[in-house]
């Protein structure tokens, strides 16, 4: 009687149990929201998940927006610079924050591998069209292959490169820089301030110290309307450029007494406003480096960025690897003109040191491959 009374039963949806999809209940669609009433922001700070923007960087209206990136945006790395999309409370209050729904076309990229074979690339920042190279005259010692390194990933990324040497009461600067006076690069040099007197006699290993006017307005006029990103190893005083010219109070330090290096300061990216400046002007001071692989230039790229042996490829035979045993390289004869530069051998030395050991030919040490020669 009870299957009887069971086959006669009236069903109803109170009967039936759903079960909820582990991976989500919402049906899938393929359609993406476009996010019309985005707005524009500068991303400035990434610390941590959390993204600082400037929103109406241009107005009298910006403010400042702490942001999440959206899911969809998790495999696309966002770094100072960048100029991105951003949806819900944009008001800047606090404790509000807001969402990155999208990354604008980017004008330029600056990157760096960990090492000339690496195939992750890690983007440095965004936007930049001026790349200072900070190099000190003395402690740490500045190094030719950094240079070369640095003008290399500048070429390749479409950015104007600029060196600046600091330091300069430890040690004159013009002998180091007979080693670039071939090229078509900018140089500035910067002297510490009279106002608080010299360096101290315990060291040369204490940390920078203050900047002159005279220094400060040179590079204010350099870099004055542009997007600047400041590369250089630890200790060389980028912090102390960026306060000087800033006003902000970024952490110094030394350098060790025992290795030579300088120590880690600033542990991420930041883009600082330069006061008294065109709207747009920004500072992106950055952690020192100790390698700047270069594993996402090509090759002819390398080559391109070496604008004083240029000219010599020209007469080299068809598929010319530019080796010292290649047959017919032309490189040799022009640096050794009596009207090349002095550096002209350096140069081609260096060139070839990067070329090998972009093709995986050479296991370079780490002196050899990211720092290169010292020039006394």
């Amino acid at each position: 009687m009870a299957r009887n009374r069971s086959v006669h039963r009236q069903w109803d949806e109170s009967d039936v149990r759903v079960r909820a999809n582990k991976k989500g209940s919402r049906p899938r669609t393929k359609q993406r929201p476009t996010h019309e009433d985005a707005v524009v922001a500068r991303v400035i700070a990434v610390d941590r998940g959390r993204y600082t923007c400037v929103v109406n960087e241009y107005s009298t209206d910006q403010r400042t927006v702490v942001c999440i990136r959206a899911k969809e945006l998790r495999r696309n790395p966002i770094v100072p610079g960048d100029q991105v999309g951003v949806v819900g409370d944009a008001s800047g209050a606090p404790d509000t924050l807001a969402r990155i729904v999208r990354i604008e076309p980017r004008a330029t990229v600056l990157r760096r591998s960990a090492d000339d074979t690496d195939p992750v690339e890690r983007v440095i920042v965004a936007n930049a069209d001026r790349l200072l190279l900070v190099l000190a005259t003395e402690s740490p010692t500045p190094r030719t292959g950094f240079v070369d390194r640095g003008l290399a990933a500048a070429s390749d990324a479409g950015i104007t490169p600029v060196i600046c040497m600091t330091k300069t009461d430890l040690k004159d600067p013009a002998a180091f820089l007979t080693y670039v006076e071939a090229l078509d690069v900018q140089t500035v040099s910067t002297e510490p301030s009279d106002a608080l007197g010299g360096r101290p006699t315990a060291g040369v290993h204490e940390e920078s110290l203050a900047i002159s006017e005279e220094s400060v307005g040179r590079l204010r006029t350099i870099l004055d309307g542009h997007i600047s990103v400041f590369l250089g190893p630890s200790g060389v005083g980028k912090s102390t450029l960026v306060n000087a010219l800033t006003g902000s109070e970024r952490a110094t330090g030394g350098v060790n007494d025992v290795t030579g290096r300088g120590r880690h300061t600033s542990s991420s990216a930041r883009a600082l406003r330069m006061p008294n400046t065109s709207p747009g002007t920004w500072v992106i001071d950055t952690p020192g480096i100790r390698s700047l692989g270069l594993a996402h230039v090509s090759e002819e790229e390398l080559i391109n960025s070496f604008t004083d042996l240029v000219p010599a490829t020209a007469d080299c035979p068809r598929g010319c690897l530019h080796t010292q045993d290649s047959p017919g390289c032309a490189l040799d004869a022009w640096v050794h003109r009596p009207e090349a530069s002095p550096a002209a051998p350096l140069r081609l030395e260096s060139l070839r040191r990067l070329l090998a050991a972009s093709r995986g030919e050479t296991q370079a040490g780490t002196d050899e491959k990211h720092l290169g020669q010292a020039i006394t």
